[in-house]
């Protein structure tokens, strides 16, 4: 189920499991324990649903059956953008962990279905071929490597390994509530999956090879906490490359925002993301209001630091780029 490159990637690495009792999680578990692949495991209880206090449980017991060490934690009451706000608390929380304790491999179990879900949730809005090929089996972070081992594999596929193991698993009841977008795409993706699997995987393969010669269209010139400069070698690669870095910063900027970007060169994305192109350059920092002293405008000035971005320049104490 496994590709034997990622598995030589996990044998080679200390790993955290982003585990949750549901399908995905158990099912890779499982896979993991079969493949000899050490790992510890990581979960987050939301507190929504009184099932939670089972999967902790469950996790609890899995953990002392296989002699994983288990790391857990509630999460504090989230009441609105509650997928956003889940996802930034328990990346946070995975984050501490591996600071802490050394992970070298922070794995999640998203598969096809997952993907497939992610690609017409962002075509339904207006994205480019870099936010289309999605999620990525590896990914390098700052201080770990993002892995996602089972993106080839459909949740049916998934659930056939547990049944046929006589494997417990959990399923989360917020996953019927429309509420949620995904929840409302999923009876689509799940369709066109079991119409042709074997088709997608090789469309995301074409994507992800396009997004790579995209991406080879400009670079990272700056990184310091959340400001990022980005050099562009084509002009054309702007929406790509604003794109991918918001991303990495956590917001996902709308077709509106990209096409206000690309006519004005200025704006202030979610009420939150300064975005500034000049010349071939583009500055992402947060948007901070903030009266700055006169030689520090001329300072700013002469380096040609764009408006927008001054005030985090201001606050960060940066003195040039």
């Amino acid at each position: 189920m496994i590709d034997k490159n990622i598995i030589q990637h996990l044998k080679n690495g200390k790993n955290l499991l982003a585990f949750s009792a549901g399908v995905d999680s158990t099912a890779l578990f499982f896979i993991m324990i079969e493949l000899d692949i050490k790992f510890d495991i990581a979960i987050v209880d939301y507190g929504l649903r009184e099932q939670s206090k089972e999967e902790i449980s469950y996790a609890k017991e899995l953990a002392y059956r296989y002699s994983k060490k288990i790391f857990t934690t509630t999460a504090p009451k989230i009441n609105k953008n509650f997928e956003q706000e889940a996802r930034e608390f328990r990346y946070n929380f995975f984050a501490d962990i591996i600071n802490s304790c050394s992970y070298k491999n922070l794995i999640t179990a998203h598969q096809l279905n997952d993907k497939l879900e992610w690609l017409l949730m962002k075509l339904s809005k207006g994205a480019g071929t870099t936010t289309l090929s999605g999620m990525q089996d590896i990914e390098s972070k700052e201080q770990f490597n993002l892995i996602r081992p089972l993106l080839h594999n459909t949740k049916d596929e998934l659930i056939e390994f547990l049944e046929q193991n006589s494997i417990k698993y959990f399923i989360d009841s917020s996953n019927f509530n429309d509420i949620y977008e995904r929840n409302r795409v999923r009876p689509i993706s799940d369709r066109l999956l079991k119409a042709g699997k074997d088709g997608f995987i090789r469309s995301f393969k074409i994507l992800s090879q396009d997004s790579k010669i995209i991406n080879s269209q400009y670079k990272l010139v700056k990184k310091y906490k959340d400001l990022r400069v980005i050099e562009l070698f084509n002009k054309d690669a702007l929406s790509s490359a604003t794109s991918k870095y918001l991303k990495e910063l956590g917001y996902l900027i709308s077709y509106n925002e990209l096409q206000s970007l690309h006519s004005s060169k200025t704006i202030v994305a979610g009420r939150v993301w300064a975005i500034e192109v000049i010349d071939n350059y583009i500055y992402i920092a947060p948007y901070i209001k903030q009266v700055i002293p006169k030689k520090y405008k001329e300072q700013y000035r002469l380096s040609k630091i764009p408006p927008k971005i001054r005030g985090y320049f201001y606050i960060e104490n940066i003195t040039n780029l």
